[in-house]
């Protein structure tokens, strides 16, 4: 029955402006996707390692503008004129698409349909330049794009965004486990999100409270395999 309440109580993510957590590793990144309306050119290209914050800055972006969200990889099979009449959308992983001409043809179409009038947000976890793209009026609208950067995680910012990875579950954790995971976990907020789900799934299958013990578990197993 444990097991099972594993998958009955799922998070809850929370893309709100007050969920994110702003610390110097992202809050010029913030405020530069906060000024949407003085981008250079109605474009901007996003830029972190996986798990930075880029989704929850595109989810604000898309939610300021009254702008639609969607994956790079989707864009093939989308209506085109009707994400662009939105006026403004967020292109998520744009870097997965390289190779895929259709997908580098629809993301080429949308970007001429939205600007310069409108706003396009285009995030990744490398600069375009590294992409691969294979069509080369995309690569050189998009490598025009101004650029904002997302960093690893300083300790406030891992510290905050466990904290809110635990609450999203609805879950209380001892207020020392939090620096305890701080200094021994991989700097990354992605893996952030695998600890978390991993200690909680961990406790319920278990039917105890989530404690160091637990947490040691979850990261010996990642550690050692």
């Amino acid at each position: 029955m444990t097991r099972q309440l594993a998958f009955d109580l799922p998070a809850q993510e929370a893309w709100r402006r007050e969920d994110f957590f702003v610390s110097p590793t992202n809050a010029l990144a913030l405020a530069t996707v906060e000024d949407w309306r003085n981008w250079p050119g109605g474009k901007l290209v996003l830029i972190g390692p996986p798990g930075s914050g880029k989704t929850h800055l595109a989810h604000l972006m898309a939610e300021a503008t009254g702008g639609r969200l969607i994956s790079a990889t989707a864009l093939p099979g989308a209506d085109l004129p009707t994400l662009a009449a939105s006026g403004a959308v967020a292109v998520e992983d744009g870097k997965a698409i390289a190779g895929n001409r259709a997908a580098e043809e629809a993301l080429f179409h949308l970007h001429n349909m939205l600007l310069p009038a409108g706003r396009l947000l285009v995030t990744a976890a490398a600069a375009v330049r590294d992409w691969g793209l294979g069509l080369p009026d995309l690569h050189s609208r998009l490598a025009a794009a101004p650029v904002a950067r997302l960093d690893l995680p300083d300790d406030a910012l891992l510290s905050a965004v466990l904290v809110k990875l635990f609450a999203d579950r609805q879950v209380a954790v001892p207020p020392h486990l939090i620096p305890w995971l701080v200094a021994r976990m991989e700097r990354s907020l992605a893996a952030a999100r695998e600890i978390v789900a991993e200690i909680d799934a961990r406790a319920l299958a278990e039917g105890k409270p989530i404690g160091r013990s637990i947490a040691e578990a979850v990261l010996d197993r990642r550690q050692n395999g």
